[in-house]
């Protein structure tokens, strides 16, 4: 199979950007009330669609690299760091009401409001680059425990982390119907 490259890359990136987008707005996360909603405990489709996301595109990169289409590139488990951009990433989300990708979508919906927070990425991007010295000196080696991948770290094969994610998600959904059963 030959490698994907030049202008037949970026026509699939806007055909796939497009779809991605088309399919948050459809399953409504592109929409404040929805996200909002989802922190407040009171709607899960956030969730609902994040799992399935997980498990449809966990599956399809499991096959990938199965037959030899695609390599993990692991990247290095540096805790500290992935702790505190995790805590910043959800500050930014319960405060904007978007993640990057439901913002830009929004944006494509004709959410004017969503603009500010993509001002406000674009410069903690820039804040990033140049205090990312700093960072590598400071923050990056606490808690840097190399490139290592789950699996490896609880001693469980990756099909067995894979098929417990999915009875665990089977399960949340499960549990998400019967409580929306029950209010009814």
């Amino acid at each position: 199979m030959l490698p994907v490259t030049g202008t037949s890359l970026l026509v699939l990136a806007a055909l796939f950007g497009t779809a991605f987008g088309f399919l948050l707005h459809r399953g409504r996360v592109a929409d404040y009330d929805t996200i909002i909603g989802q922190f407040l405990l009171k709607d899960f489709t956030v969730l609902k669609i994040m799992l399935t996301a997980i498990i449809v595109g966990g599956g399809g990169v499991f096959a990938l690299v199965q037959f030899g289409y695609a390599q993990f590139h692991i990247k290095p488990a540096d805790i500290l760091a992935i702790s505190l951009g995790a805590a910043l990433f959800g500050i930014g989300m319960v405060l904007y009401g978007y993640c990057p990708g439901t913002a830009l979508a929004a944006i494509g919906g004709g959410s004017l409001h969503a603009l500010v927070g993509v001002a406000g990425m674009l410069t903690g991007g820039i804040a990033y680059a140049f205090s990312f010295d700093w960072v590598k000196a400071t923050i990056l080696p606490v808690g840097a425990m190399g490139k290592i991948q789950l699996p490896a770290l609880l001693g469980i094969s990756a099909p067995a982390i894979f098929g417990i994610l999915i009875v665990v998600a089977l399960a949340f959904f499960a549990l998400l119907e019967r409580r929306t059963i029950q209010r009814r």
